[in-house]
């Protein structure tokens, strides 16, 4: 599936509005078709009204008055869905030249909201640049450094470091492989006094069954093929255990066909998204998935192995497929993350294939929309702020050229987004993608 930010059909006109501070700017969608998110149904011939960065009104088309001097957005034939969030990013280091591109592309491609999970302290001088408008970016949540074998101490040490990390503003910790049980307990039980949540890999050393009933939140679907090796009845028991605990998924399903070298390298070469990053990080790809389909993804096989298992990268990418559903099924929840940047994912296009290959695994289109929308608020219990389209929530918005509940993919035909009360039209898109295209290339 090709990313498509779609023209707006002739009879509709968008218009290109100058950014007026958002305290004083009234805009309103007029005669546009809602997909509110808070069930499965659309509120057709609505005006959606925005001032001061929030969504101060929302009725029928018919009867609303709309102030003078307020700027219309007309949505005949469209669709006003939420802003969705890209759950598993990587936020890049002030020493990475495209940091704040890469803000951009999140934000530009409709992810009004990340998670970023690689905990570089960068992240708090972006959302402050973002924060004041100074650049165009998402709502930007931080994870901390990671705990990880490699940096732990003992467990006094890294009680210290979840106090710090949450006086530091972080919003998120992040669970890495190689951490004794004993001081992963430690971090836990402190990250609940401080009221902190945590996510991450499974440690071996806790095991998937321990961090399900810790409540840590899990990335990639960590931990679920190797305890399960493929047993339907296994499966179903963790599906339901990790129902019962509460605990959030971010399954990365797309970049992990990649990572277990299921794809071919001029397959992934041929993405056009690929012109907003650097020659040299593409060049990087190309070489990691080269290494991935020649290995035939041994990394993962040999951890594999030492359970039993001997199954194939494409059995593997079905069996995935498998854990998905049955956590689908069994009510587990769900969030949507791409692992961007990573390879040949590039921030916020990879979200469009993210949503794409749930599907495919048999989550319905709505659920995918939940994890894309109410699910991310209801993690960071922000559900008052941001998720649904909703009088009092943030105008984090994407106007469609076709209907999300139908079309997964029409989440991504877009005529404009609005991230927190500034309206980009297709046309501003296009132009910033353009500059994003030419700096990549040093032009």
């Amino acid at each position: 599936m090709l990313f498509v930010l779609a023209t707006a059909a002739a009879a509709v006109t968008i218009h290109s509005i100058p950014q007026a501070p958002p305290d004083t700017a009234v805009i309103v969608f007029t005669d546009v078709t809602v997909v509110p998110m808070d069930r499965p149904r659309v509120l057709e011939g609505q005006n959606v009204v925005v001032h001061g960065g929030r969504i101060t009104a929302v009725g029928p088309a018919a009867t609303m008055r709309i102030a003078a001097g307020a700027t219309r957005i007309d949505g005949r034939g469209k669709y006003l869905m939420p802003g969705i969030a890209e759950m598993h990013a990587h936020v890049p280091g002030e020493q990475n030249p495209q940091a704040v591109d890469m803000m951009a592309l999140y934000a530009l491609t409709g992810a009004t909201t990340i998670r970023g999970m690689n905990g570089t302290p960068f992240q708090h001088e972006l959302r402050r640049r973002i924060d004041a408008g100074e650049i165009v970016g998402p709502t930007l949540f931080a994870v901390a450094p990671p705990f990880s074998g490699q940096s732990v101490g003992g467990p006094d040490d890294e009680r210290r470091k979840v106090r710090e990390y949450k006086a530091a503003g972080y919003d998120v910790l992040k669970i890495y492989p190689g951490i004794p049980l004993e001081t992963y307990d430690a971090i836990v039980a402190t990250a609940r006094e401080v009221g902190i949540p945590y996510a991450g890999h499974v440690p071996p050393e806790v095991g998937l069954r321990h961090a399900i009933a810790s409540r840590q939140s899990v990335e990639h679907l960590d931990g679920y093929v190797e305890t399960s090796r493929g047993d339907d009845a296994v499966i179903a028991e963790l599906a339901r255990a990790t129902r019962d605990a509460g605990i959030w998924l971010a399954p990365t399903m797309d970049v992990w066909k990649t990572i277990l070298g299921t794809r071919a390298t001029d397959e992934l070469r041929r993405r056009p998204e690929l012109i907003y990053m650097r020659p040299e990080v593409v060049d990087q790809w190309v070489k990691q998935t080269t290494q991935f389909a020649r290995g035939g993804g041994s990394f993962w096989q040999a951890a594999l192995e030492q359970v039993g298992m001997r199954e194939s990268p494409a059995e593997i990418v079905a069996l995935r497929d498998r854990i998905l559903q049955a956590l689908h099924r069994a009510g587990a929840r769900l969030l949507l993350g791409a692992d961007s940047p990573q390879v040949f994912s590039v921030p916020g296009f990879s979200l469009a294939r993210e949503m794409r290959a749930m599907v495919e695994a048999g989550v319905p289109t709505y659920a995918v929309l939940e994890a894309a929308t109410k699910n991310p608020a209801a993690f960071f219990g922000r559900e008052e702020e941001f998720g649904t389209v909703e009088v009092g929530k943030r105008a984090d918005l994407i106007l469609l050229d076709g209907n999300p509940l139908e079309d997964i993919r029409n989440v991504h035909r877009q005529a404009g987004v609005m991230v927190r009360g500034r309206w980009l039209p297709k046309a501003e898109i296009d132009r910033r993608l353009a500059e994003i295209a030419a700096r990549a290339r040093g032009r």
